[in-house]
């Protein structure tokens, strides 16, 4: 069962790195949306390889196929399913890979669970493997604006102790997308990006944090005690390749303030909303959302695939070195960004699904 997600606004997806398709299918969209590939295609094509010269230049096109849910433009209320083939693979580059551990990769904890693995491109842990979460965040992301007005945008807030000023309020995808890095602060953005290389030049790789926001989330969103929103938020996240950590509003900072500095104090508006001024539970508190921004971030570590000969075992368990091949990102963050905003959104679709059995007809 570890490849679903959801339980209202269910997400399974299948496909290896180096194996004919990639996918996924969705359980649980309801009926008469408005939806085609041309709403998918533009999130995978943010999400594929080869795009700059920051990411691996794997040559993929990812175009989806969508075979099943769907009837004159719109969901029939059954299951999706969508397909992206696989085309640019060389198994070859991975031939060591077939008798040695590559460190701080899933080779040996995949070996050691299931007695097998996909030796090519590293199987099921490969980041190839988000093409169907992108696939369903699409979905997702249109059934958030069409029913609900919500909308989630994810940039990259730091490479290694490069730090962006962004403001999770007013941050545009027009601004993430306008540079390589996916970082909307233009300043920032070019030294990044000049880290970067420099680090693929040297054979290495950094890591950094991906932040996320949800506006126009209404209050009530959560399933309490197991299933609070951002529990569930951070077990998208956690699943993803390569992160290392999550937190939300304030996060770890937050312990450095007193309960009377780090509390949201409620207003209302003459309309009678709702709000807090300041947002440091990040939009859930209960683990229910408030009505405001949902604000989030995902800590993702280097990459572990590196040109530089490294110690590792075999698969004989005999101490050996190895040094990485094939094509790799020198930094995962430019690719994670619509894979954080892809899960948030299927996280949030849930919920919002959810919640309908709870109070229905909606309430406001």
């Amino acid at each position: 069962m570890g490849s679903v997600i959801g339980k209202a606004f269910q997400v399974v997806t299948f496909g290896e790195s180096h194996g004919p398709a990639v996918g996924v299918v969705v359980v649980g969209c309801p009926p008469r949306l408005p939806f085609s590939a041309q709403d998918v295609q533009p999130e995978l094509d943010r999400r594929r390889p080869g795009q700059s010269r920051i990411t691996t230049q794997r040559k993929e096109a990812d175009v989806v196929e969508i075979l099943s849910g769907l009837h004159d433009g719109l969901t029939l209320g059954t299951p999706i399913a969508m397909l992206v083939r696989n085309s640019d693979t060389r198994s070859s580059d991975y031939e060591e890979v077939r008798t040695k551990y590559r460190p701080s990769h899933a080779d040996f904890a995949y070996d050691q669970k299931y007695g097998i693995r996909a030796w090519e491109g590293g199987g099921r842990a490969s980041a190839r493997e988000t093409v169907g979460r992108v696939a369903a965040g699409a979905l997702a992301k249109k059934l958030l604006a069409v029913h609900y007005g919500t909308e989630v945008v994810a940039w990259v807030e730091s490479v290694q102790d490069i730090t962006a000023a962004a403001s999770p309020e007013s941050v545009t995808l027009d601004q993430v997308e306008a540079s390589p890095v996916r970082c909307p602060d233009p300043i920032r953005a070019k030294e990044m990006i000049t880290l970067i290389e420099a680090v693929r030049k040297q054979g290495d790789s950094v890591g950094g944090v991906v932040a996320c926001v949800a506006r126009g989330v209404p209050a009530g969103w959560g399933e309490p005690v197991f299933d609070k929103l951002e529990a569930d938020l951070a077990k998208a996240m956690m699943s993803l390749p390569a992160s290392k950590g999550f937190e939300i509003g304030s996060g770890f900072e937050g312990t450095l303030l007193r309960g009377s500095e780090h509390n949201d104090a409620f207003r209302a508006t003459q309309e009678k909303r709702v709000f807090t001024p300041t947002n440091r539970s990040g939009g859930v508190q209960g683990g229910i959302s408030n009505g405001m921004p949902v604000v989030m971030r995902v800590a993702f570590k280097p990459v572990a695939t590196i040109p530089q000969v490294q110690d590792t075992v075999t698969t004989e368990h005999e101490e050996t070195t190895i040094s990485g091949r094939g094509r790799h990102d020198p930094c995962v963050l430019p690719r994670a960004v619509p894979m954080v905003e892809a899960m948030a959104a299927i996280i949030l679709a849930d919920h919002a699904l959810r919640q309908e059995t709870i109070r229905w007809p909606r309430q406001g």
